[in-house]
């Protein structure tokens, strides 16, 4: 009696921890995670002086690809002139898809 219900522990938690391991895999990274990347992408290139993110995922696509990501902004100031900065960055992988400057 006992070694069934040893047996019946043993796989509810191996299956608990398969689902478990898939969920965790498929979460997303939080926009404060994408907004660092996106921030130390830039701060290579010279100092940043300020930033931005929408917190709400959006559908982005190019090249026929269809991307969930975090828009970003960056302003910096080059030769005395404001630069600002948009970039995509993919919820899944954290990679940057997209930079376009906007002024």
């Amino acid at each position: 009696m006992k070694g069934k219900y040893f047996l019946f522990g043993l796989g509810l938690g191996v299956v608990a921890t398969y689902i478990l391991k898939e969920n965790i895999k498929t979460r997303p990274i939080s926009s404060e995670k994408a907004l660092d990347i996106v921030k130390k992408a830039f701060k290579q290139k010279g100092p940043i002086d300020g930033s931005w993110i929408y917190t709400i995922p959006e559908k982005y696509e190019t090249n026929h690809l269809t991307f969930d990501v975090y828009k970003a902004g960056i302003s910096r100031t080059v030769d005395n002139l404001c630069e600002q900065y948009e970039a995509f960055v993919d919820t899944k992988t954290g990679a940057i898809i997209h930079v376009e400057q906007i002024a």
